[in-house]
């Protein structure tokens, strides 16, 4: 009782308003501090990785990278033939509106497509790749200032910064969508456990207010660890779930606590007995998922570091939010419940009593062929997980590219209008040398010979286009292929220039840099880096987990016994995912088009979450078998003891869970949807089978050797058989 988490919690619960403001002036000033200071975003250079990263950065430091363009179409409003004059009148009156925009750093003469229906008009844009997306309203508006002023032509406008600035309006619709499901489903959950609007919406106004504080922090975080544009969606997705669930374990304790004391205990003093058992519970489950989260900065990308640096942050202010302003607010409430009680009793009428634990006979059915059977049911529930497992052996990885966004984006509909009509357009390989000034004209040589043989070659198309930089230094040469980036054919392009032109020409350059980057090349060098990183990410992920484990309950098995669920069932999940996301059998039920395979994002974030929240179940049930155990309870007694008196926690947490991460499904971006349905299968997983099932068959089948090599439960004194509910708290150090 003399641990920092209790001490927390005491001067918290003796000093309730102070508590209470402090938090709320925390909250301010975070949300302060961050606007004050802004996010930094990450920029292009941020981005790079392999060959194509290294590429682009030669690129850059000669001044001849690739810049950010809008493709403006002209076509007959009526999708008849073109009037030619007219649609030439619109691109001059067009083009002279772009050249005096500030954004803009050129426009390219009129290209008539193939069919002569269209004309485009291609407008170049200064500045940062990662900034154009910002200065492409100017760009709209003149648009729609020539479509006002040629009424009898349709003008509309595509291309990277465009469809970047859908994509986030998008996904900011998504996101309210979201939060409107999940809000009300939350309280009604909460509802249902606790049958107090009051108290339920404790745990709902305290992961609102750590999402506000932790909004604010990650801001200032930024200016550390650059932000990718995903920080907030992963700090309200996790926010939510894991600022209401540490609200909830230790709030259900205390409510147990004053059931089991019928009134004998003052509000303060049961609030240090639930910091004493649920809070060290919290900041265990809290610093596992920051430590588990904390391996994907190893994966050295800014998109995993700026999803890291979201959750982290977000899951330490709710950590902080349960030891300091909950048990604030508990205090309070509960000073009011025992007024109410000291006045009803006063009145002769009789006492509402508070609910205590939760079991009942629903978990007594589930917890039947373990509690029987716990070798058969061990065998059968590893049997359907290995079940769910299986389809990973046809899992296929891909960079979510452009191609796959909704067409629901205006901008995404006309960019299909753009690749039909101009289909030489569609990809763009930029290939980039670098050698002394003295072999420049080697180097243009070889480039005009990877030109001729990409002539030659029916994965290439039209017109090549070979620069060189002031210092002659630098060369790029730029080649268009006719198909869509996510294509084989534009793969298979890559590897040509890659693997036979490069290496026949620029490779025999004494000295010579090369490399080729462009949509294409991203697309496949991000897949390729991230698996390079996958070993080191997955090692370090284990080894914290176990670390973890072995630290809370003194347990070398039950470390690796967490290690080994943790596996299984975030196998189970991703398995679960590709047979739902790879196929096209549930395209109407979840919304999406299946591009026949899975964010390559997808299967590290799920691991590494996965594995954090995972501890949330495994430090909570445990602590109470253990709890139980130390109090003298037989192992097997303890173990469906513990796992049935923190039944309906685990119950209510996992749907509020799941809940929060199911809404994204909801979201139109195909990577979000599949995060967000293999997290909430893995939830599912995890709290109705692994910890239902696996768990507690595997820990009746170990007995006391789940607790090797400690040998404090097998020194506590021996106690009758009975629930951990009906003896007073203990500290579970």
């Amino acid at each position: 009782m003399n641990s920092l988490t209790v001490r927390v919690a005491r001067w918290s619960a003796r000093h309730p308003w102070r508590a209470i403001v402090g938090w709320l002036v925390f909250v301010v000033l975070c949300l302060g501090a961050g606007s004050a200071v802004g996010t930094n975003s990450a920029k292009t250079a941020d981005y790079r990785v392999g060959e194509a990263g290294r590429a682009e950065a030669l690129a850059a430091e000669a001044h001849l990278e690739r810049r950010s363009a809008e493709q403006v179409l002209i076509s007959s409003r009526s999708g008849g033939a073109l009037d030619q004059e007219a649609a030439r009148a619109a691109a001059k009156d067009l083009t002279d509106r772009m050249r005096r925009l500030p954004e803009v750093a050129g426009v390219a003469d009129p290209l008539p497509s193939g069919d002569r229906r269209t004309l485009m008009v291609e407008v170049t844009l200064k500045g940062e790749e990662r900034d154009a997306k910002d200065k492409v309203d100017a760009l709209l508006a003149q648009t729609a200032a020539v479509q006002k002023s040629h009424p009898g032509l349709l003008l509309e406008e595509t291309g990277s910064p465009s469809v970047s600035k859908g994509v986030d309006q998008q996904r900011s619709d998504d996101l309210a969508l979201s939060e409107a499901i999940t809000l009300p489903v939350t309280l009604l959950t909460l509802l249902v456990v606790f049958g107090s609007v009051t108290m339920a919406g404790v745990p709902l106004l305290l992961a609102l207010s750590s999402i506000a504080a932790a909004v604010g922090l990650s801001m200032v975080v930024s200016h550390v660890s650059p932000d990718a544009g995903v920080g907030t969606n992963v700090i309200l997705m996790i926010g939510l779930a894991v600022g209401v669930d540490y609200t909830l374990f230790h709030l259900k304790r205390e409510r147990e606590e004053r059931a089991r004391s019928g009134g004998r205990l003052s509000s303060e003093a049961l609030v240090e007995l639930a910091a004493a058992t649920s809070g060290r519970a919290v900041v265990v489950s809290g610093f596992a998922v920051v430590a588990s989260t904390a391996t994907l900065y190893l994966a050295s990308d800014v998109i995993f570091s700026s999803l890291a640096t979201g959750t982290i942050v977000v899951v330490l202010v709710a950590v902080a939010s349960s030891l300091t302003a909950l048990p604030a607010l508990l205090v309070k409430l509960g000073r009011r419940a025992e007024r109410r009680a000291s006045r009803r009793a006063e009145r002769g009428k009789p006492v509402r009593r508070v609910r205590g634990q939760g079991g009942g006979r629903m978990w007594d059915a589930l917890l039947r062929p373990a509690a029987r059977h716990p070798l058969a049911t061990l065998c059968v529930s590893v049997l359907a997980l290995l079940a769910l497992v299986l389809p990973l052996t046809g899992l296929k990885i891909t960079e979510m590219s452009r191609d796959t966004h909704s067409r629901e984006i205006p901008a995404m509909r006309v960019y299909d209008r753009l690749n039909e009509a101009f289909p030489e357009q569609r990809v763009t390989h930029q290939v980039v040398v670098r050698a002394d000034a003295s072999r420049s004209a080697e180097v243009t040589a070889a480039l005009r010979q990877v030109a001729r043989r990409a002539e030659a070659d029916p994965l290439f198309t039209g017109a090549s286009r070979i620069r060189t930089s002031a210092d002659e230094r630098t060369s790029t040469l730029e080649l268009k292929v006719p198909y869509l980036g996510d294509s084989e054919e534009a793969y298979d392009s890559l590897d040509r220039l890659r693997d036979d032109f490069l290496p026949a020409t620029a490779g025999r350059i004494t000295g010579a840099e090369y490399g080729v980057s462009g949509d294409v090349a991203r697309y496949a060098d991000y897949p390729a880096h991230q698996n390079g990183k996958l070993p080191l990410v997955l090692g370090a992920l284990l080894l914290v987990t176990f670390a973890m484990t072995v630290y809370a309950f003194r347990s070398v098995v039950l470390g690796l016994l967490g290690v080994a669920l943790n596996l299984l069932s975030a196998a189970a999940a991703l398995g679960l995912l590709v047979l739902v996301f790879q196929g096209t059998w549930a395209e109407g039920l979840l919304g999406f088009e299946s591009t026949g395979s899975i964010g390559s994002r997808v299967p590290l974030f799920l691991f590494v979450i996965l594995f954090g929240l995972s501890m949330d179940y495994q430090v909570f049930v445990v602590s109470r078998i253990r709890e139980a155990a130390l109090a003298g309870v037989p192992t097997r007694q303890a173990v469906l003891d513990g796992i049935r008196s923190s039944a309906s926690v685990v119950t209510s947490a996992a749907v509020v869970m799941t809940t929060v991460f199911a809404s994204f499904v909801f979201l139109h971006i195909i990577e979000m949807k599949q995060i967000g349905f293999v997290l909430a299968a893995a939830v599912l997983i995890d709290a109705f089978v692994v910890r239902v099932m696996v768990l507690p068959a595997a820990m009746l089948l170990l007995g006391e050797r789940s607790w090797w090599p400690s040998r404090a439960v097998r020194r506590a004194p021996a106690g009758p058989e009975k629930s951990p509910s009906s003896r007073p708290a203990v500290d579970v150090r």
